[in-house]
């Protein structure tokens, strides 16, 4: 069974436990004990069929670019992380190029 480590804002649902041992071949099946046993946890983790856009996971130590379709093995490691915002500054629309303002159909400024 993998190992999943329960991020302290989850450990509510799980009576303050950090780790479970929970059976399963992908990152959904591991959701799907984890919510038999911690009912609400797929809800905090999940958003319809896909990990909530906060939240990222990694199995063995990877953060994996296919979510719930990751691959787990019996002895893996699962954590669900928050995912980190950063890096790349938002782009700004190039600002507008005035050729001259008209007031009245006079022009004021070229």
């Amino acid at each position: 069974m993998a190992t999943v480590f329960i991020p302290s804002l989850m450990q509510d649902l799980t009576g303050g436990e950090q780790t479970v041992e929970v059976p399963g071949r992908t990152v959904r099946e591991i959701i799907t004990g984890l919510e038999g046993r911690y009912p609400g946890i797929r809800d905090r983790l999940m958003d319809g069929f896909r990990l909530k856009g906060n939240i990222n996971v990694a199995v063995d130590g990877e953060v994996s670019p296919v979510g719930v379709l990751a691959e787990v093995g019996e002895s893996s490691e699962v954590h669900f992380l928050p995912a980190i915002a950063g890096g790349q500054a938002p782009r700004r629309p190039a600002p507008i190029q005035l050729r001259e303002i008209r007031d009245h159909g006079g022009v004021i400024r070229r």
